[in-house]
């Protein structure tokens, strides 16, 4: 293979990565990284933000790997997906199963490095990322399926931080779940009648004349979600002052799909990116102002959560 048909190779391989489109990965991150900063209290190590920062990017591509694979037949009869390239047979399934393959094996072994707690969930976010396409065939929401895929990285690093699974572990997977109905739902309104005519399901077409109450209604609980989250964390202000600045971003996105026109739906969509950033901004202040800061494996002060003390560093165990 010569250097010009090894760099369209790659090329192909980026784009069945989606690599080339940044916001699959920034929607899975954003939650990933409220949960590693609430979980150690504003302290995580920068061992644990590299690894889950590397296992989001490498699982996210998998997942489009995945789901492309699944999908393909479906994908040559959808405007925005029919160039995609398994649907145009430029990458054959053979190819994108080794992506694939190697892809979950990268992200494994950096799983590996956790504790067992954080391993096992690692199987359980696998199974909800190959699992997840088959949804669009039989769940009228599917969406609700992809707010728990997208959102495993919410537990997986509380366990990795915390070495348990806390309540509001749980509750942010919540939110998240309420997150991705709610934009997600904005992403399949560009699709509506391409999947009415192949027979995808999607919460777009299940909530029908409702969909943009749906949408803003998820937006709602999940900003309640989290102001709870906040009240329970004892974060400080600038935690609701994100919060707040979410919100008013969600209202910036009715304008924009009621008159459900692609391109204002598809718009909403990507803007959710500058959502899930400005919550983060919010944790990330709040713990800032009271002098918490990411520290190195082992290093800094004991962590307290809720009043009780966290050996800082101790959940990034390097296993034999």
């Amino acid at each position: 293979m010569n250097t010009t048909a090894l760099r369209t190779k790659l090329d192909l391989y980026e784009r069945l990565m989606r690599l080339d489109k940044p916001i699959g990965t920034l929607l899975l991150l954003w939650p990933t990284l409220w949960a590693l900063w609430i979980a150690a209290a504003g302290r995580p190590t920068w061992a644990l933000i590299v690894i889950f920062s590397l296992g989001t990017l490498l699982m996210r591509s998998a997942g489009c790997v995945m789901n492309d694979l699944a999908d393909a037949g479906y994908d040559r009869h959808v405007e925005r997906t029919r160039n995609r390239p398994l649907a145009t047979g430029a990458v054959t399934r053979g190819e994108a199963v080794v992506l694939a393959g190697f892809l979950v094996l990268c992200a494994f072994a950096l799983v590996l490095f956790l504790n067992g707690l954080t391993i096992l969930l690692s199987v359980v976010a696998l199974f909800l990322a190959a699992t997840y396409p088959l949804t669009k065939r039989f769940l009228a929401v599917p969406q609700a399926y992809l707010g728990i895929a997208f959102g495993f990285g919410i537990p997986m690093a509380t366990a990795a931080q915390r070495g348990e699974l806390t309540a509001s572990a749980w509750l942010l997977l919540a939110a998240n779940i309420l997150w991705a109905i709610a934009y997600d739902t904005e992403y399949a309104m560009v699709d509506r009648d391409d999947d009415v005519r192949i027979g995808i399901k999607t919460s777009a077409l299940t909530f029908g004349r409702f969909d943009v109450v749906a949408v803003m209604a998820c937006y709602a609980g999940m900003v309640a979600i989290l102001a709870y989250i906040g009240f329970a964390e004892g974060l400080a202000w600038p935690y609701y002052a994100g919060l707040a600045v979410a919100a008013a971003m969600m209202g910036y996105h009715y304008t924009l799909i009621r008159g459900r026109s692609r391109a204002g739906c598809f718009k909403a969509f990507l803007h959710n990116n500058w959502v899930g950033g400005a919550i983060f901004a919010g944790i990330l202040a709040a713990y800032a102002s009271t002098g918490a800061w990411p520290v190195t494996a082992g290093g800094g002060e004991p962590q307290t959560v809720n009043s009780k003390q966290l050996p800082a560093g101790s959940p990034f165990t390097i296993r034999p």
